[in-house]
């Protein structure tokens, strides 16, 4: 069964997963942010069935996340390269890993990987940061409403969301 298409629904986050929402599409996104551009490089790293492998690349391509170099002519070999799109995912992968490192997803127990400041070594997280201030935001300061986007259903969603926090 075909999972049903998010198109036209106006949610960000529907309309992200209808670009990238399976989740062999978002370990190739992060094997691509780690480094790996060649095929059988993210093939290994995943454990893709090949055929898959090809659909997704294909697709990341086609959405404009990726983008397909050749580095040798004979026999023809081509490497995969993040675009700008594509590298702006790392917050996703991030928010991700993080949750299931707080969660255990993996059950081993311990993360498998953590991200440090170069600088200092110290351990980072992921943070809705204020612009003006440049510092993060607690979660229970976040509240939602609409954008420039949003529709009745929209508003609707968020005034009942926004109702029920002041309750």
């Amino acid at each position: 069964m075909r999972p049903k298409s998010f198109a036209g629904m106006r949610c960000s986050i529907a309309g992200a997963l209808e670009l990238v929402g399976d989740k062999w599409t978002i370990l190739l996104l992060r094997d691509l942010a780690l480094g790996l551009h060649r095929y059988d490089d993210l093939r290994t790293s995943t454990g893709i069935p090949t055929t898959t492998l090809a659909t997704r690349l294909k697709n990341l391509e086609a959405q404009g996340l990726v983008e397909r170099m050749r580095y040798r002519v004979r026999p023809p070999r081509d490497e995969y390269r993040l675009t700008d799109k594509g590298r702006d995912f790392w917050k996703v992968t991030t928010a991700l890993r993080e949750w299931g490192d707080r969660w255990d997803a993996t059950g081993y127990g311990a993360p498998t990987m953590q991200v440090v400041d170069t600088k200092t070594g110290s351990e980072l997280r992921l943070a809705l940061v204020d612009p003006r201030t440049g510092r993060a935001v607690p979660r229970e300061r976040i509240r939602y409403q609409p954008g420039p986007g949003a529709d009745d259903t929209v508003r609707a969603l968020l005034d009942n969301i926004n109702k029920g926090a002041g309750a």
